[in-house]
């Protein structure tokens, strides 16, 4: 079940092998899985981005304040 989620600090993401990517602070859409977190956001104007990091890695970034759960 989908929930949301504020970036509220620098979280990346890296496509593959390459260089991480930033995601922008504002308003994303999780989709929590036991090994996975895919995030959902608006990257521009009618512009979708989405990615699936690590849990361990969504977690990190909960813990440390960057990413904040909406209570909805």
């Amino acid at each position: 079940m989908s929930q949301f989620a504020t970036i509220k600090g620098l979280v990346t993401y890296r496509p593959g092998d390459g260089a991480p990517i930033e995601i922008p602070e504002g308003r994303v859409e999780v989709d929590l899985a036991p090994d996975s977190a895919t995030l959902s956001w608006e990257a521009a104007a009618g512009i979708p981005g989405v990615t699936a990091i690590p849990r361990t890695q969504f977690d990190d970034y909960v813990r440390e304040g960057k990413i904040t759960m909406n209570k909805e």
